[in-house]
């Protein structure tokens, strides 16, 4: 697909780019704080007496909140708008946090969690569509540059933990009550603008209808399926290193805690930058190209790691990672297109089923390690990326809409 030529200086020239810049900011601190809850796991493990189990219902409550609510959310703003909902999702964000600071047992650790995971699903939907609005028509580089805001707060949260909590105990948590409220600061700016946008528009003649699918009803029902199944893919793999990377290297190579969370630092790093450049790899290649390279083509290296020592498997996880990580702008994107009109609903539902499927996994990946060992379970879950395959039934749509001309 030829890129269309609407890049970050054709963006900034119709005003949407410091807003793009804005949400991903937004994105970065809400993610930086959703890291902070999987991070402290090594911390409070065994103070609070907690089993892999239980860490793993903790990640399945978290990301269940986080991903029940997004598709309703995105569904409700597709027909209303709500741009003061940025905030108010932020400030869920931040009670949760305040839990986590001072959550003395598995039960506030769950209310930590769960808060946390509500404030995530008021914001994903409508960030994602104000990116959109943003985007000066070049959209898989403006989801590319709003999810890197997410993953880059992924990547800091364990770093930060590592700095700052390790060293001073788990109450020191609440230092990152101050990051929340700076974010609840900036969405409002930007739920500000897109108020404006929305008044714009109706000030303006009624908007066209909606434009139709490019495919058939069955041949989008079908497409829709094998994106869910690359999304589970990709997350129940790196649900793994979210909840169980750390622990992983302390167990096989006796990383203490702080180096094993650098190395995690390093992989979530890692992860966001394959998220930049997946998106506007997409708008220059074409989305399934880039899902060929970066879920299926990711298999060769997740098969290999668990036979590595400590450095290799260290500079594997980094590139998969980055690999793996440009596949959810292309997915997310790609749907987008396949129902325009309804970009709330997409992006919540792909990303709540990305959490959920997430939680899911990291619930039974925490029982099979119970059962078995970490090791195995990092065995089993290499085989993974293989489900990438299933990108060979999907439509191309770059041809599809080349075929009529």
């Amino acid at each position: 697909m030829a890129t269309t030529g609407i890049g970050p200086a054709r963006i900034a020239a119709t005003g949407g780019f410091p807003i793009l810049l804005a949400v991903s900011a937004g994105h970065l601190v809400n993610d930086t704080l959703q890291s902070v809850l999987l991070s402290v796991y090594p911390l409070v493990k065994d103070p609070l007496g907690l089993s892999f189990a239980q860490i793993g219902l903790v990640t399945l409550v978290f990301q269940l909140t986080a991903s029940v609510f997004q598709p309703f959310v995105g569904a409700w703003t597709d027909r209303r708008p709500m741009p003061f909902s940025l905030p108010f999702g932020m400030a869920a964000s931040t009670l949760g946090i305040a839990l986590l600071a001072g959550a003395g047992g598995f039960a506030s650790l769950l209310l930590a969690a769960a808060a946390i995971g509500v404030g995530s699903s008021i914001f994903h939907p409508e960030a994602s569509r104000v990116a959109r609005l943003a985007s000066g028509g070049r959209f898989g580089f403006a989801q590319s540059l709003f999810q890197v805001g997410g993953n880059s707060g992924q990547a800091l949260g364990p770093l930060l933990v590592a700095l700052i909590v390790a060293p001073n105990g788990q109450a020191h948590v609440a230092w990152f009550v101050l990051l929340a409220l700076l974010g609840i600061l900036l969405l409002f700016g930007v739920g500000r603008w897109y108020a404006a946008h929305l008044e714009e528009q109706r000030r303006r003649a009624s908007p066209p209808g909606r434009p139709a699918p490019p495919l058939g009803k069955r041949a989008v029902v079908a497409a829709l399926i094998v994106l869910c199944a690359l999304t589970l893919s990709k997350n129940a793999y790196t649900a793994f290193f979210q909840s169980y990377y750390t622990f992983y290297l302390m167990h096989r190579f006796g990383f203490g805690v702080s180096d094993a969370q650098i190395q995690l630092f390093a992989f979530l790093a890692a992860t966001a930058a394959g998220t930049f450049f997946g998106g506007p790899l997409g708008d220059r290649i074409g989305r399934k190209a880039v899902l060929w390279l970066s879920i299926a083509g990711v298999l060769p290296f997740t098969v290999a790691m668990p036979f590595l020592g400590p450095s290799a498997t260290g500079f594997l996880a980094v590139l998969a990672g980055f690999l793996m990580a440009s596949s959810f702008p292309a997915i997310v994107v790609y749907a987008q297109e396949l129902l325009p009109g309804r970009v709330g609903t997409i992006a919540g539902f792909f990303f709540g089923f990305a959490f959920g499927m997430g939680g899911i996994a990291a619930a039974v990946l925490g029982f099979l390690a119970d059962l078995f060992s970490i090791e195995a379970v990092f065995a089993g879950v290499a085989l993974t990326p293989a489900i990438g395959l299933l990108v060979w039934f999907l439509p191309d749509l770059e041809r599809t809409r080349a075929a009529p001309a």
